[in-house]
C-alpha cells in the first residue's frame, strides 16, 4: 500500500508542472550511440510519448553519426571531419541522406509502436534553408542554417503529432546539404521560440568531477558556463553541448535548456515533472 500512495505522490508533484508546460514546444536533441542502444531508445521514446499525452507538443532533431559512419566503412570509404564536422562529398551525401531517411522512420514507427500520434520530415519536405558552411577547408555539401520554416513545422505539431526532424537543409538551388544535428535543433528552437531545448546525451550533465555524481550540477547561468569553460572543468564532447545551449538562450527564443542524461530510465520524465530534476539546467 505504502508503494501504491508513493506512486500517487509522484503524480501529484507532477500536476503544476503538466499545468504550465501544456501546448508548450520542447524541442528535443536525440543523437549518437544512445540512438542505437534499443532499450535506451524506447525508454526515451516512451517518455516523450507521455509529454505529447500530456499537450506538450515535441520536436525531435535526430542525429545518425554512427551509422553514417558504419556505412561509409563498409563501402570502404573513409569519414573525414574537421572541427567535429563531417566533410561531405557527393557520395558521403548520399550515405548521409540514405541513414537518416532510415533512421527517422524507425523512429516515427517506435513512436506510432507506443500509440503516439507522430510524422516524420526526411530533410526534403524545405524545413531546414542553408548556405554553404564556410571552414579553413572546404567541407562539402554542409550546410549552416539561414532560415527555418516554422509554419509548415507548426501545422504538424497543430494536429498533435510529435514530429521527427533529419539534420538536412536545403540550398537555394535546390542543393541538399547535411546539417550539424545540435545546431538543427538549437535553430528550430529559437525560430519556434520553445520553452526547452534538450540535448540527450551518455552522461548525467554538467558535472564537476565525472567520477563523482554528487559533483553534478543542477542548474547553471550562461556566466558560470563561461566560467567553468575557461577554467578546463567543461571539455571535449560537453563543449558543443553547451555551447548549443548557450547560443539558443542567447537567439532570445527559448526559456531553458537542458542536458539529460538518456541511460537513466525515465530521464526525461524526471527532468520536467519533479522538484529536483536530473540532469543539469541551463539559464540565462
Amino acid at each position: 500500500m505504502d508503494q501504491i500512495i508513493k506512486k500517487a505522490s509522484v503524480l501529484i508533484e507532477a500536476i503544476p508542472y503538466i499545468h504550465a508546460f501544456r501546448r508548450k514546444i520542447f524541442v528535443i536533441k536525440y543523437g549518437g550511440s544512445i540512438l542505437d542502444d534499443p532499450k535506451i531508445r524506447h525508454n526515451v521514446l516512451q517518455d516523450i510519448v507521455f509529454l505529447s499525452y500530456v499537450g506538450i507538443r515535441i520536436i525531435i532533431v535526430h542525429g545518425g553519426g554512427p551509422h553514417i559512419s558504419a556505412r561509409m566503412k563498409e563501402q570502404g570509404l573513409k569519414s573525414e571531419f574537421v572541427n567535429g564536422i563531417r566533410v561531405t562529398d557527393k557520395a558521403t551525401l548520399q550515405i548521409v541522406g540514405e541513414e537518416l531517411e532510415k533512421l527517422n522512420a524507425q523512429i516515427v514507427k517506435e513512436i506510432k509502436a507506443f500509440k503516439g500520434d507522430v510524422t516524420g520530415l526526411k530533410g526534403q519536405e524545405n524545413i531546414i534553408f542553408v548556405k554553404k558552411k564556410k571552414a579553413e577547408k572546404d567541407l562539402g555539401f554542409v550546410g549552416t542554417i539561414t532560415s527555418v520554416n516554422k509554419e509548415h513545422l507548426e501545422s504538424h505539431l497543430a494536429q498533435g503529432c510529435i514530429t521527427v526532424v533529419s539534420p538536412m537543409g536545403m540550398a537555394v538551388e535546390k542543393q541538399p546539404h547535411n546539417v550539424n544535428a545540435d545546431e538543427v535543433a538549437a535553430a528550430i528552437a529559437n525560430s519556434m521560440k520553445a520553452e526547452k531545448l534538450v540535448l540527450l546525451t551518455d552522461v548525467p550533465g554538467v558535472m564537476r568531477d565525472l567520477k563523482d555524481m554528487s559533483t553534478l550540477f543542477s542548474t547553471l547561468t550562461l556566466a558560470e558556463v563561461d566560467e567553468l569553460i575557461k577554467s578546463g572543468l567543461i571539455v571535449g564532447g560537453m563543449i558543443p553541448k553547451v555551447t548549443s545551449c548557450v547560443e539558443a538562450l542567447q537567439g532570445g527564443g527559448v526559456h531553458k535548456t537542458h542536458i539529460v542524461d538518456a541511460r537513466m530510465p525515465h530521464a526525461l520524465l524526471l527532468e520536467f515533472f519533479t522538484d529536483q530534476g536530473v540532469g543539469t539546467q541551463i539559464i540565462k
